[in-house]
């Protein structure tokens, strides 16, 4: 199973490709727009992404420049376009997106270019472990001293955040993530809206995405009262 963002400004090709991604087993990553995405990229720090060209504030081949040009573009990208020339898919293969996806994308396709995708990521991290960013250990450090306001400690050094260091990554970042979401539900009183907001996510996948890491979504209202 991959972690995997996908980033499209159409919702019904967002929902799409959760959809199939989901039924392989993939945990898959929802983003409207660059802003979204960047955030995405450091938080959940994906082992592919999909990523539209056309898009309403930074196009796709823009944003794959500014994760090149600052390091950041230590994933497999494969872009995904309904209206993009061959000279803009050129154009992002050099430099360094994977392959190109032309919409409508068959469901054939799409999994064979994830596999290769993933196959390509492996194989850049067997040879070259990557190292934690420092904006990954700042939101570590900020979500630590979170979650303790959230269980009413005074925020300061967090020596038994063990579940970050001494489990499998997938079973540690679903922990943290389950920690990070309640803490939000709590402080805004249980309002999916307000959580949504405050985590850049839509309503829809702030749903599955709380359902799927098994949170209690009255907790925050239960604390109100």
């Amino acid at each position: 199973m991959a972690n995997i963002l996908v980033v499209d400004d159409e919702h019904g090709i967002r929902d799409l490709l959760w959809e199939i991604l989901n039924d392989e087993g993939h945990q898959v990553e929802l983003a409207e727009n660059a802003a979204q995405a960047r955030s995405a990229r450091v938080r959940e720090r994906p082992d592919l992404v999909l990523l539209d060209i056309w898009m309403p504030d930074t196009d796709g081949v823009t944003l794959l420049k500014e994760w090149s040009a600052s390091g950041l573009l230590n994933m497999p990208v494969i872009m995904m376009s309904g209206h993009a020339t061959i000279d803009t898919a050129v154009e992002a293969t050099k430099i360094g997106a994977l392959a190109f996806l032309e919409k409508p994308i068959t469901m054939q396709k799409l999994l064979k270019a994830v596999e290769q995708g993933l196959t390509r990521g492996n194989l850049r991290k067997a040879a070259q472990p990557e190292v934690p960013s420092k904006e990954l250990v700042l939101a570590e450090s900020v979500d630590a001293s979170a979650q303790a306001l959230a269980n009413g400690v005074e925020a300061g050094p967090q020596p038994n955040q063990s579940f970050l260091l001494d489990k499998p990554l997938r079973e540690a970042r679903d922990e943290f993530e389950k920690a990070y979401f309640e803490y939000h539900l709590a402080r805004e009183n249980g309002s999916m809206t307000r959580v949504a907001e405050k985590t850049g996510l839509e309503r829809t996948h702030l749903y599955r995405k709380l359902k799927q890491l098994g949170v209690d979504l009255t907790r925050g209202k239960r604390q109100a009262a």
